[in-house]
C-alpha cells in the first residue's frame, strides 16, 4: 500500500511539474512584439545584391565603359523581392531591411580621376518623383513592401535630401534659387560642414532658403517630355494647400519624399548626409513623414503591421555613441535626436568591438539607458563607405557576428557580413572595393555555410527576443562569461566562450526551478534545477529562452 501511495504521488509530481513546465514555457516563448530599438536590419546597395529582371539592366543609354565596380550591374528592386520570398531575410532573423536609394539617377557618368563612374549606389539623385529603371518600376516596388510585411519585414527607404546628383553633359545644374554649386566643406565648424557642398560638382540643395522658388527649368521640361507635368503640378498645388507649407527647395523635397511613405508604407528612413543639412529640415521632414504614415495606415487598415510609428534613422557621419545625444562641429554641439530622429548609425562600434563582449555590452547598456534612454544606435562592423570595417580581411566572421549580433541598440548587416563577402577587391580605387557582388556562389562552399549558420542562428535568436537589443544587460558570472537580458517579459540568459560538451550554466534569477528551457543554438533543452541548466552539446555559445 505504502508503495501505491508513492508511485500515485510520483505521478502526480510528474504531471504537475510538466504542466508548470508547459505554462512557464508559454510565458517563456510567447511571441515578442517588433520594437525598433532590438531591430536585425539588413543593408544592401540595390545594384550589387541580386538580380531579378535581366530587362532592365541598361537604361538611359548608359553604356560607357565604367571604371572596376563603379558602373551598374543589375541588382534590382525584384532581386530583393525574390529573396524575401525565398526566405532568405528570414533564415537570418532579419525583420528590417535598408536598401540603398532607387529613384532615379543621373543618366550620364562622371570621371572624377577614378574612371567612369555611373550612379549605381543610389545617391545622385536626377529626379525625386520617379523610380530609376535600372532599379524598380512603381509594381516592383510596390510588391517589395507588401512581401516583406508579409514576412513581417519593415522597410526602410534610403532618402537624399542634401543634394542632386553631379552636373554631367546630360543632367544639367538647376537654378541658383535652387543650389549652390561653392564653396566645398572644409569642416572646420557648424558653417563650413552645412553651407557648402559635400565634394566639387555635387550641388547643394538649398534647404535653408525661405524664398519661394519656381520648378527647375529641368524638371519642367522632363515632365512635358513624359507626359506629367499637369499631374505632378496638380499635385503640389494640393500638397501646398494642404500643409501651408512655403514653396521652398527643402518642401519641394519634403513633398516628393513623403509621397512614398503615403502611397506604399514605407516604415521608416534612412536619412543620408543628415550634418550637411539644417536640424529645422529635418523636423520638417519627420513631421509630413510622420503625417504621412498615419494616412497610409487610416486608408490600409487592413495592411497595418502594428500601431509602430514613423521610424527616422540618420547617417551623421563622424557619429559615436560616445557623444550620446550631440554632434560637436567644434564651435557648436548639435542634439537631432530632438531633431526628428529616433536613432543614429554608430560610427564607433568598429572600434568598440576590438574590446571583450562583457566590456562593449555593460557600455552599451549604460548608455542606452540612460542618456540615450527612448533612442538608440544602430551598430555595424562594415559599411559602403567605411574604409577601416572591424574585419576588412574577413578573417573573424564568427567574433563579429556575436558581438554584433548580442550588443545593445539595433544591428545592421551589410550584404556579404554573412557569407564572408570580399572587402578587399584587386583594381579598385576608393570605396568601389567595399561594393563588390553578392557572393551568393559561395554559399555552396561547406565553410561559408558554417559561417552563415552561425549567422543565422544568432539573427532568428535576436529577432524572437527585443530583450537582446532593447533589454537590461545583466552579466550573471564572469567566468565562464554568461549574462542576462530582460525586456518587459522577455527574458534570456546567453553564455559564450563556454566549453564543448557538458557545460553547466548559471541563470541567475530568469527563469524559476522546474521549467523547461531551450538552447537555441543547439536545439538542446533542460529543466533548471537550483538556477542553473546543465546543456551537453557541441558548441561553445547557448542561447536560452
Amino acid at each position: 500500500m505504502k508503495r501505491l501511495f508513492i508511485l500515485i504521488f510520483c505521478i502526480i509530481f510528474i504531471i504537475a511539474c510538466k504542466t508548470n513546465s508547459s505554462e512557464n514555457n508559454k510565458s517563456v516563448n510567447k511571441s515578442q512584439p517588433f520594437v525598433w530599438e532590438a531591430a536585425n536590419v539588413y543593408f544592401m546597395l540595390t545594384d550589387r545584391f541580386y538580380n531579378g529582371n535581366e530587362s532592365n539592366d541598361v537604361n538611359y543609354d548608359r553604356t560607357k565603359q565604367p571604371a572596376k565596380l563603379r558602373g551598374f550591374m543589375g541588382g534590382d528592386v525584384a532581386g530583393i523581392t525574390q529573396k524575401i520570398k525565398e526566405g532568405y531575410f528570414d533564415d537570418l532573423g532579419v525583420n528590417a531591411i535598408w536598401f540603398s536609394p532607387v529613384l532615379e539617377q543621373i543618366h550620364d557618368s562622371t570621371d572624377e580621376g577614378t574612371g567612369n563612374t555611373y550612379a549605381f549606389h543610389g545617391y545622385w539623385t536626377k529626379d525625386w518623383t520617379s523610380f530609376d529603371a535600372n532599379f524598380c518600376t512603381q509594381n516592383e516596388f510596390k510588391e517589395l513592401i507588401e512581401t516583406a510585411h508579409q514576412h513581417g519585414i519593415r522597410i526602410l527607404m534610403d532618402v537624399v535630401m542634401n543634394h542632386t546628383g553631379p552636373v554631367t553633359q546630360k543632367d544639367s545644374v538647376w537654378e541658383t534659387d535652387w543650389v549652390r554649386t561653392e564653396p566645398s566643406c572644409t569642416y572646420k565648424n557648424y558653417d563650413t560642414a552645412v553651407n557648402c557642398t559635400l565634394v566639387k560638382n555635387l550641388p547643394d540643395v538649398l534647404t535653408n532658403s525661405e524664398e519661394e522658388v519656381s520648378l527647375p527649368a529641368t524638371l519642367v521640361t522632363k515632365w512635358k517630355a513624359e507626359g506629367r507635368y499637369e499631374q505632378e503640378t496638380k499635385e503640389l498645388t494640393a500638397f501646398f494647400e494642404r500643409t501651408g507649407l512655403k514653396k521652398t527647395p527643402r518642401n519641394y523635397l519634403i513633398k516628393w519624399l513623403t509621397d512614398y511613405v503615403r502611397e506604399y508604407g514605407i516604415d521608416g528612413y534612412r536619412v543620408d548626409t543628415v550634418k550637411h543639412v539644417e536640424e529645422e529640415a529635418w523636423n520638417a521632414l519627420s513631421k509630413e513623414a510622420r503625417a504621412a504614415f498615419q494616412a497610409w495606415k487610416k486608408a490600409n487598415p487592413e495592411a497595418v503591421l502594428d500601431n509602430q510609428d514613423f521610424f527616422m534613422l540618420g547617417e551623421l557621419y563622424g557619429y559615436g555613441i560616445d557623444g550620446h545625444r550631440y554632434y560637436d562641429f567644434g564651435d557648436q554641439k548639435v542634439d537631432y535626436y530632438t531633431h526628428g530622429f529616433d536613432n543614429l548609425i554608430n560610427f564607433q562600434f568598429k572600434y568598440d568591438a576590438q574590446k571583450d563582449y562583457e566590456a562593449i555590452f555593460s557600455k552599451y547598456d549604460s548608455i542606452l539607458h540612460n542618456e540615450l534612454k527612448g533612442k538608440s544606435v544602430m551598430n555595424y562592423i562594415s559599411s559602403h563607405d567605411d574604409g577601416d570595417p572591424f574585419d576588412k580581411t574577413r578573417e573573424k566572421p564568427y567574433e563579429s557576428a556575436t558581438k554584433l549580433l548580442l550588443a545593445p541598440g539595433i544591428s545592421q548587416i551589410y550584404y556579404g557580413d554573412e557569407t564572408q563577402r570580399s572587402l578587399i577587391i584587386e583594381g579598385t580605387n576608393g570605396d568601389a572595393t567595399l561594393r563588390s557582388f553578392m557572393n551568393w556562389e559561395a554559399i555552396n562552399n561547406p565553410e561559408i555555410k558554417k559561417i552563415l549558420t552561425h549567422w543565422q542562428k544568432l539573427g532568428q535568436f535576436r529577432k524572437a527576443h527585443p530583450a537582446i537589443g532593447a533589454g537590461k544587460h545583466t552579466m550573471i558570472s564572469q567566468s565562464p562569461y554568461v549574462f542576462s537580458r530582460t525586456f518587459n517579459t522577455d527574458k534570456v540568459v546567453i553564455g559564450l566562450n563556454l566549453p564543448k560538451g557538458v557545460k553547466e550554466i548559471s541563470l541567475g534569477n530568469q527563469f524559476e526551478d522546474g521549467i523547461e528551457i531551450t538552447d537555441q543554438y543547439s536545439g538542446k533543452t533542460a529543466v533548471v534545477i537550483d538556477g542553473k541548466v546543465t546543456i551537453d552539446s557541441e558548441f561553445s555559445i547557448v542561447l536560452l529562452h
